[in-house]
């Protein structure tokens, strides 16, 4: 697959991206490289390979998820916080409907 100076002026334009007629030239082959280097890769043996996300293996490291209820430390303290609030629902902060 290749792509021509007509081709890469209709991605431009969907894009809604101005562009010259000499960098509609210059992308040209640039974007022909990637497709080319995009080909490659579809022509590499996988079979056996496992998908992954990451070249690295990693674990997300998490905490427990505990409310500290000391006021000195922050925690129970609901009705001050409320407090400050334009509106306050049912233990919340309220806020306009966004969605009909």
């Amino acid at each position: 697959m290749s792509v021509d100076k007509q081709t890469v002026a209709k991605i431009a334009g969907l894009a809604r991206i101005k562009m010259g007629d000499d960098q509609l030239e210059a992308l040209v082959p640039e974007l022909n490289n990637i497709l080319d280097w995009v080909e490659q890769l579809g022509e590499v043996d996988v079979t056996g390979v496992e998908p992954m996300a990451a070249v690295i293996p990693g674990a997300m490291r998490l905490r427990a998820d505990e409310v500290d209820a000391d006021p000195k430390t922050g925690g129970g303290r609901q009705g001050d916080v409320l407090a400050n609030a334009p509106a306050a629902e049912h233990g919340f902060f309220g806020v306009p409907k966004v969605i009909e």
